[in-house]
């Protein structure tokens, strides 16, 4: 993984992106054109505080105390006053990942230009992230309207050199943590407050992993799937072009497509050609219907966060004075106009999606695992769970439970998009609680990356009691990297090793680079 700094320019921040911060600790740097965006909204904030008109965010209170006007003098302690008593989170301290997202995602929307802070703010966070500066930020507060407000809110303490953050693995005071890294802290003025708290980061970042995790898990599922195919001596004749071209979804003709280049030159699939099976089981006989489904609720997820990557999604929003009509507050050169592009909607309804999406992705998964392991249904080649001496010893069996244990989680996982309670004096009427929704996320793409897991270390012992065949070429290449790190289960061994072992090569796209090194060509 390269690490050449992330370009923070406000237009074009991906998920992926996002990823190589949070995780791999890419540096960021800011575009020069984004720098002078940001000089040019901060001039207009001057001149609206130098005209004394009253505009909310700049010289007011804030929710419903919108109509307590501020005098000039107690406009700094406003800003810091807003941030201290937003700071209200509880729960959990964010992973660093967690931080980390929400750091860049939030440096890229204020240099978009249109949130009034200045260009010291901005260069603040630049060091932040790449002096490895996380605020502690407690997990639980947000509503997703106005934005992740208190999640924020305790990031932007530590820009001001309160609230706590970690150094080098220590938790520090963040006046500590900023002076270790020689890092000034900032002095709020008029709208910065604001500008740094209100916006969807929280979610926006969270959802940028969840699209990169989402997108790994279904990787995994088409070839664990066409591993479970070969080993099953199931057919690959549903997942053929013609049937693809008559009901022409995207996710579907991707997914079958993976499964033909997967299989490409199998041996094992050419050997039972012209069998008797009329049909397999639904499990298999669908997978590209089952999986193209949740291909195309990630492909959602994914248009909607690169979209409010390079957005602007605080509130109020300072534009040049042209762009606005006589409704807007401000003067001749500068426009402040409220709305509700804080509100996390359009990713709160997205995220309980791909949550759906991902459920059946686990489901079809852990259904494939049992027809490899169930006596009942199993092919005669294949030994009860996978086990010689099956009695003596239980094979993999167990680790179905594991499997239809996290399946049945992730089944029972809430939807929060559908979920609404006013605050704010009912100022704040519909919220769109898009935070849970990202962590509901989370918790279910790792839930569906093991049960996935699973099925390859599973589909890898059931290859092996194949005699005299060869699995197509990147099935074949998965199974040998399978097996670099879970050896063959002869005798019974604590299972869940394997399990973990499996889960670290999805995390790390191991199995993924073999099984495309050696088809020469990507993986849709």
């Amino acid at each position: 993984m390269t690490n050449d700094p992330v370009v923070v320019d406000g237009e074009s921040l991906t998920p992926d992106d996002v990823e190589r911060v949070a995780r791999d600790g890419a540096p960021v740097r800011i575009s020069e054109e984004a720098r002078e965006r940001v000089r040019e909204s901060r001039e207009r904030i001057v001149d609206i505080v130098e005209s004394g008109d009253a505009v909310y965010g700049v010289n007011t209170g804030f929710g419903e105390l919108v109509q307590e006007r501020i005098p000039k003098d107690d406009i700094e302690t406003l800003q810091q006053n807003l941030v201290r008593s937003h700071a209200a989170g509880t729960g959990r301290d964010l992973a660093q990942e967690e931080v980390r997202a929400m750091l860049v995602t939030r440096l890229n929307a204020l240099v978009k230009g249109y949130s009034g802070v200045r260009e010291r703010i901005v260069d603040v966070l630049v060091k932040m992230v790449n002096e490895a500066v996380h605020p502690v930020v407690k997990a639980k507060g947000s509503l997703g309207a106005s934005g992740d407000l208190s999640p924020l809110s305790h990031l932007a303490l530590v820009v001001t050199g309160e609230g706590e953050a970690t150094v080098d693995g220590e938790q520090l005071s963040g006046a500590e943590a900023l002076r270790r890294k020689n890092i000034e802290p900032v002095t709020l003025r008029a709208k910065e407050g604001l500008g740094l708290i209100n916006g969807t980061q929280l979610t926006v970042g969270l959802a940028s992993l969840v699209v990169c995790d989402a997108e790994r898990a279904m990787r995994a599922a088409d070839i664990a799937g066409a591993m479970t195919t070969e080993a099953t001596m199931s057919t690959t004749a549903s997942s053929h072009p013609s049937i693809q071209r008559v009901r022409p979804h995207q996710g579907q003709t991707e997914s079958a497509a993976n499964v033909r280049r997967l299989t490409r030159n199998s041996e094992i699939v050419e050997s039972h050609r012209n069998c008797d099976r009329v049909q397999d089981a639904y499990s298999l006989r669908c997978l590209p219907q089952v999986h193209g489904a949740v291909r195309d609720s990630i492909q959602h997820l994914r248009e909607a966060v690169e979209t409010e990557l390079n957005s602007a999604t605080d509130n109020p929003l300072v534009f040049p004075a042209e762009n606005a009509d006589d409704r807007a507050s401000g003067t001749e050169r500068a426009a402040v106009i409220s709305g509700g592009n804080f509100h996390g909607q359009p990713l709160a309804l997205r995220l309980d999606y791909v949550t759906s999406g991902l459920a059946e992705l686990a489901s079809i998964s852990e259904r494939r695992m049992d027809r490899m392991l169930n006596p009942n249904v199993q092919e005669k080649h294949l030994p009860p769970f996978l086990t010689e001496g099956s009695g003596l010893r239980s094979g993999y069996m167990i680790a179905q439970y594991t499997a239809a244990d996290l399946v049945s989680t992730n089944r029972s996982q809430g939807r929060p998009a559908m979920d609404s309670i006013p605050v704010s004096g009912n100022q704040e009427d519909h919220v769109s609680m898009s935070a849970q929704s990202a962590y509901i996320a989370r918790e279910t793409v790792e839930s569906t990356l093991r049960v996935v897991g699973i099925e390859l270390a599973c589909a890898a012992q059931a290859l092996d009691f194949v005699e005299d065949l060869t699995p197509g070429v990147g099935t074949d290449a998965a199974y040998q990297e399978v097996r670099e790190h879970v050896p063959h289960l002869d005798e019974d061994r604590p299972i869940h090793r394997d399990i973990e072992s499996m889960l670290a090569l999805l995390r790390s796209d191991t199995v993924l680079d073999a099984v495309e090194t050696a088809l020469d060509e990507p993986l849709a």
